[in-house]
């Protein structure tokens, strides 16, 4: 059971509640949180794409996008839409082009601090 959730006995059996705001929030944030995603993500906002193009865009394994796509599709962030052999990809929503023109716009200005946080490097560390 992940953590996130929390388990409550009621007289019908045993439910799990939906996570707290705060919890919600930091998972949607890592869902952005890794670079090749975001990489993805910046590329879908041009236009829709297909995991082949994308592999030869990002340079990466077949696997690695695919890997990174299904993640993005399951948080949220983008739709496929098959058709024939292939599956295109899209941004489902405005708000995504917002929020990374948002931290584009910050990173600007901490690009510097956020690559010097020892803080952040030991989350990963110890996840």
């Amino acid at each position: 059971m992940s953590a996130m959730h929390v388990l409550t006995l009621t007289p019908a059996g045993p439910m799990i509640a939906a996570p707290s705001g705060a919890e919600a929030a930091a998972r949607f944030f890592r869902g952005l949180g890794d670079p090749t995603r975001l990489r993805i993500l910046h590329i879908l906002l041009d236009s829709e794409r297909s995991v082949s193009e994308l592999v030869e865009m990002l340079g990466a394994p077949q696997g690695r996008v695919s890997s990174h796509l299904s993640c993005l599709r399951w948080c949220g962030f983008v739709d496929a839409d098959r058709r024939g052999r292939n599956v295109f990809y899209s941004v489902t929503d405005q708000r995504v082009r917002d929020i990374l023109a948002l931290g584009d716009a910050m990173l600007t200005e901490t690009a510097e601090r956020l690559m010097s946080c020892t803080v952040i490097d030991q989350e990963t560390v110890n996840a």
